[in-house]
């Protein structure tokens, strides 16, 4: 039995249509018409890449990309055995109702498994420990989180102007207050895990086969400040580790208390007495 639509119904059904009908059409983009005029610009396209490419060499006309309404890109093989992969892409254009296509761009770029050098890493960032050695210098950042000011205004160490800087560092030198910038607890923490790790430390098979640790060693000479807690010098010639810090707990075979075994000389058994003690006659009676 057929009914009759309601007014809550009639305006439910006006408000549906009215929304659809406001709604924007949301279109694609129109993908670029390739101009006929640039893709007939091939010739153009190759000297163009040649003059660029000298001695590099500019190999077989690989295709054409539209770039967008009356602009091209032509792209051409790389011959150069250095550059294998590569290849050179040569933009054209046409001006509007112009008749002659003009070049706007010509670069060399890399495909898909072409030779690309490695990423450049700056010296600060590609330096490591122990990579100072002679002749070469390295300097500190002024906010190096290791190292902190050794007095007031040592934050201004580094700075040469104004003067008065540098006539707070003579003062400090003449009263012999310190360096001007010390080690800070993130260096001392940095420094002791470094060395802990390392072959200072406990962890390394010197240490397992040696007769004690470098703390019951009496060549062991621990360092000053709060990395004296853990660490020491040796300072036994004959060690490996001579001239080196070592932590409390590491070790080697030239411990002091290693001492040599005392080895009692048996003479040998004799060939011919040439005393007979049981005669009177005997040659020293």
């Amino acid at each position: 039995m057929p009914t009759t639509p309601t007014a809550d119904d009639t305006t439910t059904t006006t408000t549906t249509a009215t929304a659809t009908a406001t709604m924007p059409t949301i279109r694609a983009p129109r993908a670029p018409k390739a101009d006929q005029a640039c893709l007939d610009a091939v010739d153009l396209a190759r000297a163009a890449a040649v003059e660029t490419a000298g001695v590099i060499g500019v190999g077989e006309h690989i295709g054409a990309v539209a770039e967008g309404d009356r602009v091209l890109t032509h792209v051409f093989a790389s011959t150069h055995p250095g550059y294998a992969g590569w290849h050179w892409s040569v933009t054209v254009a046409r001006a509007s109702r112009a008749k002659v296509v003009t070049v706007d761009e010509v670069v060399l770029l890399p495909g898909d498994g072409s030779l690309l050098a490695p990423r450049w890493v700056p010296w600060a960032e590609r330096v490591g420990p122990g990579d100072v050695s002679a002749g070469l210098l390295m300097a500190s950042p002024v906010d190096d989180p290791r190292l902190e000011p050794g007095y007031t205004g040592g934050e201004h160490a580094a700075d040469t102007d104004p003067a008065e800087e540098e006539l707070t560092r003579v003062v400090v030198a003449e009263l012999g207050l310190g360096r001007e910038r010390v080690l800070s607890r993130t260096g001392r923490d940095e420094a002791a895990q470094r060395w802990l790790l390392g072959p200072p430390g406990p962890d390394n098979n010197l240490t397992r086969q040696a007769p004690g640790v470098c703390e019951t060693c009496g060549f062991f000479t621990r360092l000053t400040g709060g990395l004296g807690v853990l660490f020491g010098a040796c300072t036994n010639a004959f060690s490996v580790s001579d001239g080196q810090v070592v932590s409390v707990d590491h070790g080697c075979g030239a411990h002091s208390g290693v001492v040599e075994e005392e080895h009692v000389e048996e003479l040998p058994a004799l060939l011919w007495e040439t005393i007979d003690w049981d005669q009177s006659d005997a040659l020293f009676d």
